[in-house]
C-alpha cells in the first residue's frame, strides 16, 4: 500500500485550515484532492467569513471566522496554518495545546529564534509534531539529490538559489478560481526601510524554500556575514552571503510588464572542486511533478527525476506517515536552526542596507 494511503477501513484524516487565501485555495486543496483516500478537508477558517464560507463550500467542509471554533472541532485532526507570518507562532502553539495529531505551518513557522524555541518547547510538552511548509524539502527530486550528492555535501564551496517567476496570480489562476486575492502593495525602493522590508519578505517568502537545502551544506553558520543585499525592481532581491567557508548566492526576480514573458525558472546549485549538483524545481503553485536533479562529476552525469508528485503533495504524504506512525517529524532542533539561519540572513541584509544608506 502506498505510504500516503489510509489504512484499510480507517477514516480519512480531517484537516482544518487557518486562513483561506490563495495558498490554501491554489496549493493545498488541489494537493489534498489527489490524496482524497487519505485526507478530507473538515473545517476552513478565515477572518473574512464570506471567504471561509465560499472556500469551505467547494470541499464540503465546515467554516468559521475564529481559530477557537476550528480548534474545538473534533473533526479536525491536523491543522494547516496558512495565515500571515505574524500569526504563525501563536497559532502553532494553540494547535499543539488543542491536542491535534499534527500541525503543518506555512513558512516561516516563526519570525524570531525566541518564537521558534517556544514552539519547540510546546511541541515537546504536548507531543504534537510540526512540519514547516518549505515545499522543496519534501520534493522527491531533492530527496534523490541528497542521495546523489555524497561528498559534495562537505566539499561544495558555492551554493546558489536562482528564481525567476511571474506574479503568483498567473499560476494561482491555473490551479483554481481564487477568491479575494489580496492587492499587491506599492513599494518605494528609495526608502532604505522599505528596501529592508522587501528583502525580509523575499528571504522569508521565497528564498526560505531553498534555505533548508543550503543548510544541508552549511551546518555551521556561526560566522555568517551578508556581503551584499539589494532589492530589484519590480520585486526581487540579490543577496550574497558567506557562511561556514561557503559562498551563498540568493537571487530572485518576479517578472512583469516587458519581462512578463520570461521563462519561469527555479534552480538550486551546489558547486564543488570536482562535482556540481543542479536541481530544477517546478515554479511555485505549479502542480506538475517533482524537481529534476543532475550531479555532474567529470564527464559523468547522473540524473534523478522527475517523479510523480511534487513537494506540496510530499508535505501531506509526510503528514499521513506521521499520523499513521510510519514516519517521524523533523527534529525541533532542525526547524529552529533552519529558522535561525534565515533570520540571520534577514538581519544581515537589513544591516547592510541601512549601512549603505548611512
Amino acid at each position: 500500500m502506498p505510504q500516503h494511503a489510509a489504512a484499510a477501513g480507517a477514516p480519512a484524516i480531517g484537516v482544518g485550515f487557518l486562513g483561506a487565501g490563495p495558498v490554501t485555495q491554489a496549493i493545498h486543496l488541489p494537493s489534498l484532492a489527489r490524496l482524497d483516500e487519505t485526507f478530507r478537508v473538515a473545517h476552513v477558517m478565515d477572518v473574512d467569513s464570506a471567504v471561509a464560507s465560499t472556500v469551505a463550500a467547494r470541499v464540503g467542509a465546515s467554516h468559521s471566522a475564529s481559530m477557537e471554533s476550528l480548534l474545538d472541532d473534533p473533526a479536525v485532526d491536523v491543522v494547516a496554518i496558512c495565515s500571515p507570518h505574524q500569526f504563525h507562532a501563536a497559532q502553532v502553539i494553540a494547535a499543539c495545546r488543542a491536542g491535534k495529531k499534527a500541525v503543518l505551518c506555512e513558512k516561516p513557522f516563526a519570525v524570531s529564534a525566541d518564537e521558534a524555541a517556544e514552539i519547540a518547547a510546546v511541541s515537546a510538552e504536548t507531543g504534537v509534531p510540526i512540519l514547516v511548509g518549505a515545499m522543496h524539502t519534501f520534493d522527491p527530486g531533492w530527496l534523490a539529490a541528497e542521495e546523489l550528492a555524497g561528498g559534495l555535501l562537505r566539499s561544495a564551496h558555492t551554493l546558489r538559489s536562482s528564481i525567476v517567476l511571474p506574479p503568483n496570480a498567473r499560476f494561482e489562476d491555473f490551479a483554481t478560481e481564487v477568491i479575494a486575492r489580496p492587492a499587491a502593495p506599492e513599494r518605494d525602493l528609495e526608502d532604505p526601510a522599505v528596501v529592508a522590508a522587501v528583502l525580509e519578505g523575499g528571504i522569508l517568502g521565497l528564498a526560505i524554500h531553498d534555505l533548508p537545502l543550503v543548510r544541508r551544506f552549511v551546518p555551521d553558520f556561526a560566522d555568517l556575514e551578508v556581503l551584499r543585499a539589494e532589492a530589484v525592481r519590480p520585486f526581487g532581491y540579490v543577496v550574497l552571503v558567506r557562511a561556514g567557508g561557503r559562498t551563498i548566492e540568493l537571487t530572485a526576480q518576479i517578472s512583469s510588464g516587458a519581462t512578463a514573458a520570461w521563462k519561469p525558472d527555479w534552480t538550486f546549485e551546489a558547486v564543488g572542486p570536482d562535482s556540481a549538483l543542479t536541481i530544477t524545481f517546478t515554479p511555485s503553485y505549479v502542480q506538475a511533478g517533482s524537481a529534476v536533479a543532475e550531479l555532474t562529476a567529470g564527464a559523468r552525469t547522473q540524473a534523478a527525476g522527475p517523479f510523480g508528485h511534487n513537494g506540496y503533495e510530499g508535505e501531506w504524504r509526510r503528514i499521513a506517515g506521521i499520523v499513521g506512525g510510519t514516519e517521524r517529524a523533523p527534529a525541533a532542533s532542525q526547524l529552529i536552526d533552519d529558522l535561525r539561519f534565515a533570520v540571520a540572513i534577514v538581519d544581515g541584509a537589513r544591516a547592510r542596507v541601512l549601512e549603505a544608506a548611512a
